[in-house]
C-alpha cells in the first residue's frame, strides 16, 4: 500500500510538431505501394492495409503486436516522399517565419539591445515586421508573397519547398527562441514535409457492400493517389526524365497531400469519389458540428436511449411514463440468469425477438454475445445456465429515466416505472409536467434505460418522482392540479351534488374501491366524493384562494372548497401536507387520485366555453363608457396645463416624463375601476370562463375584464 499519495501541478504544456525522425520511429511499416489486397483477398505487405498497421478483420492478427481487432489500436506506418511538400495547415506560420529572419545570413531581424527593450513576443515581433534591411549583414529585405493556395514568391522567384527547408535549416535555435518558437518542440523545416505518417487501419476501416465488394475509406483513397503519385515521382527521378515533367508529378504531389489534410481549401478543387461526391479527409473530420469534438466528443448520444413526442395520459400514475410497445421490443434490459428465475428468462428466449415481451440477445458465461433469432433460440434454452445474461424487452414495471431538455434544475430529469401501451408518443400524466416544463404541443422527451442493478438502484431512490415533490428552491410543491383538474374538483366541492350511482362510477374510474363514507342516499353532496380520496385520520385547515377557511375533519371536507389555493403546484398547501404526514409514495398516490378526480368529473359533467361568457350588460357598458369618457377629460386637462406650463414637474424627472406618468395613472384607476364592473357582473353571472378565473386554474379576472 501507498503510505501517501504524492501530487504533481502541471505547470505547462508544449504542443509540438512531430519531427521526421519521431515519425519514423514510431512507424510500424513503409508503405511503398497503393496496391491494398492480393489476389486471395489478404492484406498487402508494404500497402495501405498492411497488417503491421492494425487489423479489421476479426480472424486476423497484428503483425506488430500479435492482438487481435478488439486488443489491438493499430499503429502508424510511414510514406517516405520523393520530394519535400509544404503541409497546407502550416501556410501562415511559414510564412511568419520566412519574413522574420534575413534570406542573406538567416538570422532574426532584430538586434539583441531592441530585443532587451521590448516587453513581449508581440513587440519583439513589430519591430520584426518595421525592418527595412538586416540589423547583421545590412541586406536589404525583401518582400515575401503567397500565391494561393501553398507558393511562396521571393522577389519575383518562386520559393520550392528544397529552398524553403534548407533555408530553415540554417536557422540557430537561438534566433528561434527570440520569436516565440520552441526549438525542442519544433524546429521549423519539419512545416516542409518530407515523410507522411499513415494513420492505423482502425482510424480508417473499410466496410463490406451487400454486394460483397470492399468499400475503402476516404482517407485511404487519399493516401493511395499520394503513394502512387510518389512511386512516378521517384521513378522519373531515378530514371532523368525531363524538370517539366517531375515539376508537373511534384505539383500533384503537393495537390494529393494538400486535400488528404483539408479538401476544402479555397482555390484547390475538392477531390471527388466518381460519384461526384467530396472526400471526407482530415480536416473535415476534425471541425464543424459533424466533427470529432462537438459530435463524438461533445456530444451526449448514448445507446439505450429514446426519444418521441410526449401526450397525456391522466389515467397513468404520476411515476410511470407510457411507451409504445416497438420501443418496448427494441430497448432491452440485461438479466442475470440465477437458478430461480430461468425459467421466468427461458419465456422471454421462446419469444425471440419478434413477439412480445421477448428477448433480442443471450451473452454466455465466457462474454459470447447470441442474437437469438428462430434457428438459434432452440439451442439457446437448452444450453441457458446461472451466468448467461439474457437481455429481454422492457415489461411493465422497469426503470427509465425521463428527460426534457433544456435541463435546467434537477427535477428535469427524473426516474419513472414503465408502462407499456399501444401508440407510437410517450405518455405522460399532465401532473407532472410543471418540473419538466413540458406541454403538449409537440414537445419531445428522451428515455434512458439503466444497464446495470447499481444505477436502476440509484435511479429508484434517488430520482423518483415522488422524491421530487417538494422543489429545494424554496420548499413548495414542484407538482400539483392545474387547469381541468382544479376546475372539477372546485366545481364538485362548491355545490355539486351527484346521485350515488354517479358518485361511484367517477370514484371506481379513479381507483377508489372503498365507497363507505359515501351516505346512503339517493343524492350526493360533491363534497363527501372529494373526502373519499382523502385519508381517514386526515385533519387540516387552510384557505381558498380568496381566504375563506377550509376545514377537513377525521378525512372529511366539512368547510370551503378546493381550488388552486390548496391543490395547484407551487401553492398548494393541501398537497405539501400530505407530503409530510403520510410520506412521499403515499403523498404522490393522493395527489394522483384528485388529479384524476378533477378531470373524471368535467368529463361526466361537460365543461365549455364560448365568446358569449365574456358579454357584459348593458348597465356594466354604460359605467364602463362614462369612465372612459372621464379618463379621456382628465388626460386632455393633464395635456392641456402641460402646454400651459402650468403643471409642476416631479423632482428628478423631465415634464414629459411626469406627464407621461400622471396620463398612466389616470388610465390605470380607469382600468382597475372597469376590472370592479367587470368582476361584479362575473360574480354574478359565474360562467366556464368565470369558474376558470376564480378556482385559479388559468386566468384572472384582469384577463376577463380586458377580453
Amino acid at each position: 500500500m501507498i503510505d501517501k499519495a504524492v501530487y504533481k501541478r502541471i505547470s505547462s504544456i508544449t504542443f509540438g510538431v512531430l519531427s521526421p525522425k519521431v515519425i519514423r520511429k514510431m512507424s510500424a511499416a513503409k508503405i511503398v505501394t497503393p496496391e491494398l489486397y492480393d489476389q486471395e483477398g489478404y492484406p498487402v505487405d508494404g500497402g495501405l492495409m498492411d497488417t503491421r498497421l492494425g487489423v479489421i478483420d476479426p480472424g486476423l492478427r497484428c503483425k506488430t503486436c500479435g492482438a487481435r481487432l478488439k486488443e489491438c489500436t493499430g499503429h502508424f506506418g510511414h510514406i517516405e516522399l520523393a520530394r519535400p511538400v509544404v503541409h497546407i495547415q502550416f501556410i501562415k506560420y511559414i510564412n511568419d517565419i520566412l519574413k522574420s529572419f534575413c534570406s542573406e545570413c538567416n538570422k532574426v531581424l532584430i538586434t539583441e539591445e531592441d530585443k532587451n527593450e521590448c516587453k513581449d513576443n508581440k513587440e519583439i515581433k513589430k519591430k520584426i515586421k518595421d525592418a527595412k534591411k538586416c540589423p547583421h549583414c545590412k541586406a536589404k529585405v525583401r518582400a515575401i508573397k503567397i500565391e494561393k493556395p501553398s507558393t511562396f514568391v521571393y522577389s519575383d522567384k518562386t520559393l520550392s519547398p528544397i529552398e524553403i527547408k534548407s533555408f530553415f535549416e540554417k536557422i540557430s535555435d537561438d534566433d528561434l527562441e527570440v520569436i516565440g518558437i520552441n526549438p525542442k518542440a519544433m524546429r521549423p523545416e519539419w512545416l516542409i514535409l518530407t515523410i507522411l505518417p499513415v494513420p492505423p487501419v482502425t482510424i480508417r476501416p473499410s466496410i463490406t457492400l451487400e454486394s460483397g465488394e470492399r468499400s475503402e475509406d476516404d482517407l485511404t483513397h487519399k493516401l493511395g493517389d499520394i503513394v502512387r503519385i510518389n512511386q512516378r515521382l521517384f521513378e522519373n527521378i531515378n530514371a532523368g526524365a525531363p524538370e517539366v515533367i517531375i515539376e508537373d508529378l511534384w505539383d500533384l504531389l503537393q495537390y494529393h497531400v494538400t486535400t488528404y489534410f483539408d479538401n476544402s481549401i479555397a482555390q484547390v478543387p475538392p477531390a471527388r469519389h466518381r460519384s461526384g461526391q467530396p472526400l471526407k479527409t482530415l480536416t473535415e473530420r476534425i471541425k464543424s458540428k459533424e466533427g470529432r469534438f462537438r459530435h463524438n466528443l461533445a456530444g451526449k448520444r448514448v445507446n439505450f436511449a429514446a426519444r418521441t413526442v410526449i401526450s397525456p395520459d391522466p389515467r397513468i400514475k404520476l411515476n410511470e411514463v407510457g411507451i409504445p410497445i416497438f420501443v418496448a421490443m427494441d430497448l432491452t434490459i440485461p438479466e442475470k440468469v440465477q437458478e430461480w428465475n430461468i425459467e421466468y428468462l427461458k419465456k422471454f428466449i421462446e419469444n425471440g425477438e419478434t413477439k412480445y415481451p421477448g428477448s433480442n440477445y443471450v451473452i454466455t458465461a465466457d462474454g459470447k454475445r447470441k442474437k437469438i433469432s428462430e434457428d438459434t433460440k432452440k439451442q439457446i434454452i437448452e444450453e441457458l445456465a446461472p451466468g448467461y445474461v439474457v437481455e429481454r424487452h422492457l415489461v411493465d414495471g422497469d426503470i427509465s429515466i425521463f428527460n426534457r431538455q433544456p435541463s435546467l434544475h434537477r427535477m428535469s430529469i427524473m426516474c419513472h416505472k414503465i408502462r407499456v401501451l399501444p401508440g407510437r408518443s410517450f405518455r405522460l400524466n399532465p401532473a407532472v409536467c410543471a418540473p419538466y416544463n413540458a406541454d403538449f404541443d409537440g414537445d419531445e422527451m428522451n428515455l434512458h434505460v439503466p444497464q446495470t442493478e447499481e444505477a436502476r438502484a440509484e435511479a429508484d431512490i434517488l430520482m423518483q418522482v415522488q422524491t421530487q415533490l417538494i422543489t429545494p428552491k424554496n420548499g413548495l410543491n414542484v407538482m400539483g392540479c392545474f387547469d381541468d383538474a382544479i376546475t372539477g374538483n372546485y366545481l364538485l366541492t362548491n355545490g355539486m351534488t351527484l346521485t350515488r350511482q354517479e358518485a361511484v362510477e367517477i370514484l371506481y374510474a379513479i381507483g377508489v374501491n372503498d365507497f363507505s363514507r359515501l351516505k346512503n342516499k339517493e343524492t350526493v353532496d360533491g363534497k363527501e366524493v372529494f373526502s373519499c380520496v382523502l385519508p381517514e385520520k386526515f385533519d387540516f385547515i387552510g384557505n381558498t384562494r380568496k381566504g375563506k377557511d377550509v376545514k377537513i375533519k377525521n378525512g372529511l371536507l366539512t368547510e370551503g372548497f378546493i381550488d388552486k389555493a390548496t391543490i395547484g403546484n407551487d401553492n398548494g398547501s393541501l398537497i405539501r401536507r400530505f407530503y409530510k404526514d403520510f410520506g412521499e409514495n403515499e403523498g404522490l398516490e393522493i395527489l394522483g387520485k384528485m388529479f384524476r378526480l378533477g378531470i373524471e368529473v368535467l368529463f361526466r359533467k361537460g365543461f365549455t366555453t364560448s365568446l358569449s361568457d365574456t358579454d357584459l350588460s348593458v348597465d356594466v357598458k354604460k359605467k364602463n363608457e362614462a369612465l372612459m369618457e372621464k379618463a379621456e377629460e382628465a388626460v386632455a386637462e393633464l395635456i392641456e396645463s402641460y402646454k400651459k406650463g402650468k403643471l409642476e414637474a416631479t423632482p428628478g424627472l423631465t415634464m414629459e416624463t411626469t406627464l407621461e406618468g400622471m396620463i398612466l395613472k389616470e388610465l390605470n384607476k380607469v382600468r382597475d375601476k372597469i376590472g370592479e364592473n367587470v368582476s361584479e357582473q362575473a360574480n354574478l353571472k359565474k360562467n366556464s370562463t368565470v369558474l376558470m378565473a376564480l378556482s385559479g386554474a388559468r386566468g384572472n379576472l384582469l384577463n376577463l375584464a380586458q377580453m
